[in-house]
């Protein structure tokens, strides 16, 4: 089952501000979904999106 994390907990594994993870949401970069005035966050899709935003160094 994959896990649903909070916005301080995503925030907390990204090693960003709250702040940031709301602003990204906002403008959609981030995968979330609301649960009432709350948003929510899968564990799996946010290991995804970190993974498509990281580069390869250059040589």
């Amino acid at each position: 089952m994959n896990e649903v994390l909070t916005l301080w907990e995503v925030a907390d594994f990204l090693k960003i501000h709250r702040s940031t993870v709301y602003r990204l949401v906002k403008r959609g970069e981030l995968p979330a979904f609301r649960v009432g005035t709350d948003w929510r966050f899968n564990r799996t899709s946010i290991e995804d999106w970190l993974k498509s935003r990281m580069r390869v160094p250059q040589e």
